[in-house]
């Protein structure tokens, strides 16, 4: 059992009430995750006698034991998207002082972050005149120390391509957008949205400088490879976890000043609250595409992969599948098991 939910076994009666409705909703998930609680699924191999029971998972996005075939299946769809040229990392941050609108108001403000961000991206372009730029957005939370610090990762494609003229134009190298630019049409933007919401109230201190970081990440599979570590198996990995005793709970992270490890301690119920403080609202979606990487754009993304020699790959695993049965490999003849049904406890 993951060492996280094992936690919240032992202190969830007393986390409960401290918790807001996702939040509580996550951590109930995590507790019937893998327990006869949740049901069961029955498997019998098409070769030899052999049949098993395995306890279902939850499914939750946050849950630390669930979820791996969906990153790695979110890792494989944006790999078959990559373009074979130069990737930028664009980081829009808010400031300390509006951190705290997330706690209230948390859905509300994560949507306003991801329209402005995407439309400050295509704005920026327009001005350049070079056609339509991808780019794929992603939210993270939290910082190292895993308080809440709310930021967009977005990956952008160093090229734009020209609809009309059905043209591809590199982006210089080594530049994007300047940041300062970006950066100050950031605050601009998102303190108007902020201001047109009824139910995000502006404090009165708000910096005159935000930042917004934009750098050169090669060729984008380390930067997919980083953004897909989060998406959907919590904010904390069990190997991290380095103490759980005397009602402490030490876990480590690297330091981004000094790049050394470091060691984090806190009372257990404080370290479970801040851990599920990341839960996202129900509904919210974490990973957006834009530009010639959305969805309803497949054939825009391959005819731009046409243009850079870009070879078409086959989804070998998909081809393979029979009506998108379940099937695992049997334990005594590693011939296939087929799922024969689902029980669940009343």
């Amino acid at each position: 059992m993951s060492t996280f939910i094992d936690l919240l076994h032992q202190h969830g009666a007393k986390l409960a009430p401290l918790l807001g409705a996702d939040a509580k909703r996550a951590m109930y998930a995590m507790l019937r995750c893998k327990t006869e609680q949740q049901g069961q699924s029955h498997w019998q191999c098409e070769h030899c006698p052999h049949h098993d029971q395995l306890t279902l998972s939850c499914g939750h996005r946050h849950c630390p034991q669930c979820q791996h075939h969906c990153t790695t299946g979110w890792l494989t769809r944006q790999q078959h998207k990559l373009l074979p040229t130069t990737y930028f990392m664009v980081t829009f941050t808010l400031p300390y002082e509006l951190r705290a609108l997330a706690r209230v108001q948390s859905k509300a403000l994560y949507q306003i972050m991801f329209k402005v961000a995407s439309s400050l991206l295509k704005d920026f372009a327009k001005r350049q005149n070079k056609g339509e730029l991808g780019f794929t957005a992603v939210l993270h939370t939290h910082s190292r120390q895993r308080n809440l610090h709310p930021h967009l990762h977005v990956l952008v494609a160093g090229g734009r391509y020209h609809v009309a003229k059905q043209q591809w134009h590199h982006t210089n190298k080594q530049y994007l957008f300047n940041a300062f630019a970006l950066a100050k049409v950031w605050r601009g933007r998102m303190l108007d949205a902020i201001n047109h919401h009824k139910a995000l109230p502006l404090p009165k201190a708000i910096p005159a400088k935000w930042v917004v970081d934009c750098r050169n990440v090669g060729f984008g599979l380390p930067a997919l490879q980083y953004l897909s570590r989060y998406l959907y198996r919590g904010v904390l990995p069990d190997n991290d976890i380095i103490s759980t005793h005397n009602g402490q709970v030490s876990f480590r992270y690297q330091d981004s000043q000094s790049h050394t490890t470091k060691i984090r301690t806190l009372p257990t119920l404080q370290f479970l609250k801040l851990i599920l403080q990341h839960v996202l609202p129900k509904g919210l979606q974490r990973v957006r595409d834009y530009g010639f990487l959305r969805g309803n754009a497949k054939q825009v993304l391959r005819r731009i992969q046409l243009l850079l020699r870009v070879p078409q790959r086959v989804n070998l695993t998909a081809l393979q599948t029979d009506n998108n049965s379940a099937t695992r490999p049997c334990p005594c003849c590693q011939h296939p098991m087929h799922c024969t049904g689902i029980s669940r406890t009343s």
